[in-house]
């Protein structure tokens, strides 16, 4: 089976999941639920940044294409 990563890297529930076992693990070994959530905070905004300029490449993608067949 092939991963989408694309598809992957554009997913909200994909970055929440990442967020939150990374956050989990820190306090499962002893990290600050303060720690924790800034961690947190920190994947969401990178993955928010990322999944943002991979959609807006595929999108200018489409339109590159649409543009060369019209």
């Amino acid at each position: 089976m092939k991963i989408d990563w694309g598809k992957k890297l554009t997913s909200r529930k994909f970055w929440m999941s990442l967020a939150t076992f990374v956050s989990m693990m820190f306090v499962a070994l002893g990290g600050t639920q303060d720690r924790a959530t800034q961690i947190t905070s920190l994947i969401m905004a990178g993955g928010a940044a990322i999944a943002y300029t991979l959609g807006e490449g595929f999108i200018d993608a489409v339109k590159s294409e649409e543009e060369d067949d019209g």
